[in-house]
């Protein structure tokens, strides 16, 4: 590699991570209890109790609540708001259901009551108040909605950049050295240098993919939205240009849950949603079913139902994009693999943290070294030190 091709690379990685470290320390931080969201909920006490566990939440489920009644208590708590949103837990009775003062109301007039479906009983509503739930919109979009998404998105495709960069620097960096070699008897410089480019390497990997699928993540709201537009839009054609269909007119849920296992049979119900929101049409409840294998269940597909009359209209498989969303998510947050798994996406997101904070502090030690003295660092592979 010539000295231009690696004072190229040196550029690159050099401001590529210090636009983004800051942010992403902030991520890193805020995602690390992010990861343990339940156990944290269980031990403070915020998980409710359920009368009935293990049992799945479908509408013909024995022992259950019909839908229909679950809405009527829902409303009876909000009476002047409309359903926006029916959630299931297809390991337990619980299940949530979100009103709002209108169909299309934002994120933030929607409200999550908590319903026990064995028993009707409501446990709760969902607290957006609490210090998990500050991490979560901080970690997601600053509390500037789509903008501070599409920012983030920004700073995860740097961070990206700043790896490729930083693994094509190693290369001749350390082609006079052992793979995981510490010069730990020499200066504080060299010594977090070593660690840094170590605990980097051990640690690539798992950044690409979750800085990847943090991008993709920032994406949700275009996402559903390309959806809304073309493949909702194909699926509903033949309503096109009718009036929205009032809450008022709205069908029984039951029957139409019924209509969509019919064409989807094997699927378990994740959620519905209700007509006039951003997952569904004007006049359709959406049934979304997810799969019944490890691998599917992350995958959705709905079914839509006429809300007033309560026949089947459509069901077709999520797009490309919608599929890339979903598997993002897991693959994210790594709660597809219970405990185990989520300690060891803790592990690496402590790793993240220290690659970013020695980086820092190997800039701020040496930031009046000139792009040419660190070139003939790498090219030396480390031998010579920028002055």
């Amino acid at each position: 590699m010539t000295s231009s091709t690696i004072r190229i690379w040196y550029l690159v990685h050099k401001w590529t991570s210090l636009i983004c470290t800051a942010f992403l320390l902030m991520l890193c931080l805020t995602g690390l209890p992010l990861i343990f969201h339940d156990e944290i909920d269980r031990m403070s006490g915020n998980a409710p109790a359920f009368g009935m566990p293990d049992v799945g939440s479908s509408g013909t489920t024995p022992g259950l609540l019909p839908l229909d009644e679950m809405m009527r208590r829902a409303l009876a708590f909000r009476p002047d708001e409309v359903p926006v949103f029916m959630a299931f837990d297809n390991e337990s009775p619980s299940m949530t259901i979100t009103t709002a003062p209108r169909p299309d109301s934002p994120g933030s007039e929607m409200t999550i009551q908590v319903f026990d479906r064995s028993t009707g009983r409501r446990i709760g509503q969902e607290d957006e108040s609490g210090v998990m739930h500050f991490l979560l919109q901080l970690h997601t979009d600053m509390f500037l909605g789509l903008p501070g998404m599409l920012f983030l998105g920004a700073m995860g495709l740097l961070f990206t950049a700043a790896l490729i960069s930083g693994v094509v620097l190693y290369a001749p960096f350390m082609r006079k050295l052992a793979f995981g070699t510490l010069r730990t008897s020499r200066s504080a410089r060299l010594k977090w240098l070593d660690y840094h480019n170590l605990i980097g390497m051990a640690a690539l990997a798992w950044m690409t993919v979750v800085g990847l699928t943090g991008v993709v993540n920032t994406l949700e709201k275009p996402i559903n939205k390309l959806w809304q537009r073309n493949e909702l839009a194909a699926m509903t054609r033949q309503y096109a240009g009718k009036e929205a269909l009032a809450p008022s007119r709205y069908g029984s849920l039951d029957k139409a849950m019924a209509q969509a296992r019919k064409a989807l049979p094997g699927n378990n119900p994740q959620f519905i949603a209700f007509p006039g929101g951003s997952f569904s049409s004007k006049h359709h409840y959406a049934v979304f079913f997810q799969g019944d294998t490890p691998l599917t269940e992350r995958l959705l597909t709905p079914a839509l139902i006429d809300a007033e009359t309560g026949a089947f209209t459509a069901a077709r498989t999520m797009p490309w994009y919608n599929k890339s969303l979903s598997l993002s998510r897991p693959l994210h947050f790594g709660d597809y693999g219970g405990l185990v798994l989520k300690i060891l996406w803790a592990v690496l997101d402590l790793f993240t943290i220290v690659v970013l904070a020695s980086g820092l502090y190997l800039w701020l030690g040496r930031r009046r070294a000139s792009a040419a003295a660190h070139v003939r660092e790498v090219e030396s592979g480390g031998a010579a030190e920028p002055a």
